[in-house]
């Protein structure tokens, strides 16, 4: 039994080093530098899509803000 779980010690380590090898392969690092370059271009347009939620945000505020004062105007006049 013992013999057993060294045996399987022993696989585990050569598959974690083997797997060690491969994972930081070139390819495997051409690959990593693909995704991040994904994922940095994804970030890129959400940023430049906040942007844009957020200037029309800004402009749908002012321009409700200029909708009150008229409306206060007129009901200052009516009242008068």
């Amino acid at each position: 039994m013992k013999l057993k779980g060294l045996g399987l010690f022993a696989l585990g380590t050569l598959f974690g080093l083997e797997g060690i090898k491969l994972l930081s392969s070139k390819d495997a690092k051409k690959v990593y530098a693909h995704c991040t370059a994904g994922v940095l271009r994804a970030k890129d347009s959400v940023l430049d899509q906040v942007t844009t939620l957020q200037e029309n945000c800004a402009d749908i505020y002012e321009e409700a803000k200029m909708i009150n004062e008229e409306r206060s105007k007129k009901e200052e006049e009516t009242e008068s």
